[in-house]
């Protein structure tokens, strides 16, 4: 069985990968054609081959994996772990922060602290390392902060700070892309400008342009001007192709934002040939980016989304799984719904009210725990907060709600060890770092590819809690999939295949 978003068709599936989730709409529509150069990926990869090339992707929350597969992911801040990750020559490893989660002034450390190892890691290994600093697609998080600490801390270690930043927020198959200089987001099957969808009204991390050199300008408190920021147009690439991105690049110094236009893979591939051109001058530069630009980066060639098979080699093991979901964006909330009119699971609410009451707290987490561990013995089981979103008088406040809530479910899942669960699927973002770090005390895991086209990765735990190591575990962004997505992922693990097998 194979999954893919309610309503596309096998042209849909295939296009997904390789060609523009927009087509010629209006963004893009004055763009010369797309150039898909044949031998892009393999030119890539041999370049990385030959120089030892490694790529490490602070991922500031964990599911900027979507685009990639056969490669690491670490979540742990340990240089060790980091090195055998990245032992190999041309490998890739993800590097999970969770930073989305922490003030600026706790990601900052963190990005210095992680920074240190990985900057050191790159004399040890006697290889050049490219470092992402993998960002939201929706251009939610801490982006002047982790870039500037970033630069901050290789200057220490290194003697040389970046010469620009590639900015290239692009996330294809989530229909999220950039024309124009103007990030856009498919709402409704319309494109959209990034500044007036919902996500820019995050409580944390919201913002007004939708026009990268103005976003870059308003997160920098107005330390960089619009002028100041550089852009790798769709022309450029598309007519100027490779040649012309070097030397874009190649005028780049003193940790230069440059924009990167791109609807489609093609277009992030002679970005990186342009970029491989100017690296093997000496240019050195760091990627603020989305999950797109990674597979880029490392030259990885698409792989079919997966089927139970993939997931399960030796046959579906007995026993039942848990959901859970923590995302409160208006995509999840309807995912949730739809889930629950599907039916087939337990349903079991965590009331976000009972959790920010210090009296109710302590009594209700139990009690939740006590429910889920109970059905599980006879049924999979959806556990979600409850759906009315709790904002607090600010930002840092809304934050903490955010980690309070976070830190139940986590209390929620630890109990639910003690059933056996035979998967475990965790919806947004804090929500997925938090299960699977804190939760099931994943250290490291494999990423075996996505149930959808570029949405939903599939992780294969290699070291992690008792009972945990080999266990699927599903890592299901809050803002990503049809309204039908979680439920057809669901139902791929319990087994039942009745709707999901309609979309085959």
């Amino acid at each position: 069985m194979r999954l893919r978003p309610h309503g596309t068709t096998r042209k849909d599936h295939s296009m997904t990968h390789e060609t523009s989730p927009v087509g010629m709409a209006a963004p893009a529509a004055a763009a010369p054609e797309p150039v898909r150069l044949p031998d892009a990926r393999q030119r890539i990869r041999a370049y990385r081959e030959a120089t030892g090339r490694r790529t490490a992707v602070l991922d500031d929350d964990p599911t900027g994996s979507q685009s990639v597969h056969g490669v690491s992911v670490v979540t742990v801040l340990e240089a060790d772990e980091y090195a055998a990750a990245l032992a190999e020559p041309a490998s890739t490893c993800f590097i999970l922060t969770n930073t989305r989660s922490l003030d600026e002034a706790d990601a900052v450390a963190l990005n210095q602290e992680a920074g240190r190892a990985l900057f050191a890691l790159e004399d040890r290994l006697g290889a050049p390392l490219d470092v992402v600093s993998r960002s939201d697609s929706t251009l939610r998080g801490h982006v002047m902060a982790e870039i500037r600490a970033l630069d901050a801390v290789r200057r220490e270690v290194t003697g040389h700070g970046f010469d620009g930043v590639l900015l290239a927020p692009s996330y294809f198959e989530a229909g999220r892309f950039t024309a124009g200089d103007v990030h856009w987001a498919m709402v409704g099957g319309e494109p959209v400008p990034a500044g007036d969808t919902e996500f820019a009204k995050d409580a944390t991390f919201g913002y007004r342009s939708s026009d990268l050199k103005d976003f870059v300008a308003e997160k920098s408190g107005g330390t960089v001007s619009p002028d100041q920021v550089l852009s790798i147009g769709l022309d450029d690439i598309r007519t100027g192709g490779e040649d012309r991105v070097a030397e874009i690049l190649r005028a780049a110094a003193g940790l230069q934002l440059i924009i990167v236009n791109a609807t489609e893979f093609a277009d992030l591939e002679i970005v990186v040939l342009g970029l491989q051109q100017v690296q093997r001058e000496g240019k050195v530069f760091l990627h603020r980016t989305g999950p797109s630009f990674v597979r880029a980066l490392a030259g990885l060639d698409p792989k079919p989304t997966l089927q139970a098979q993939d997931i399960w080699p030796g046959g579906r093991p007995a026993g039942h799984g848990l959901a859970v979901v923590g995302s409160h964006v208006g995509q999840t909330a309807r995912q949730v719904a739809a889930a629950q009119a599907r039916g087939g699971v337990s349903e079991v609410e965590l009331s976000v009210a009972d959790l920010i009451d210090p009296a109710a707290r302590a009594g209700h987490i139990a009690a939740t725990a006590e429910r889920v561990v109970g059905a599980l013995a006879d049924a999979d089981v959806l556990l979600y907060t409850s759906r009315t979103l709790l904002k607090g008088a600010d930002a840092a406040a809304s934050l903490e709600i955010a980690r309070s809530v976070s830190a139940a479910l986590i209390e929620v899942v630890q109990a639910a060890l003690a059933a056996r669960p035979a998967w475990v699927i965790a919806k947004g973002g804090i929500t997925s770092h938090d299960v699977a770090v804190r939760g099931l005390g994943i250290r490291r895991a494999t990423v075996l590819g996505q149930l959808f086209p570029g949405m939903v990765s599939v992780l294969r735990p290699d070291e992690a809690a008792p009972g945990v190591q080999g266990m699927p575990y599903v890592v299901f962004a809050g803002n990503v999939g049809d309204e039908n997505a979680l439920a057809d992922t669901i139902e791929l693990f319990r087994g039942t295949t009745s709707a999901a097998q309609e979309r085959k």
